[in-house]
């Protein structure tokens, strides 16, 4: 199970990428980085949902 807690940091990869993509559709007129920034919020979320939820876990394993 601790392949999980590396796993959330894919989604700061996935939020980095995202945020480029989001820069680089900038002055592009026929494009919108709206979504690219709101996928990038998401992941940002997620992150930190899932830092959140896994000290949850691990707290409740550890004083089993």
């Amino acid at each position: 199970m601790k392949y999980l807690k590396f796993t959330s940091y894919a989604y700061l990869a996935f939020a980095l990428f995202f945020v480029y993509d989001g820069v680089t559709k900038w002055d592009e007129p026929t494009q919108g980085p709206w979504l690219s920034f709101g996928i990038a919020a998401v992941a940002v979320f997620m992150f930190f949902f899932r830092a959140k939820y896994s000290k949850r876990f691990e707290d409740r394993n550890s004083n089993q």
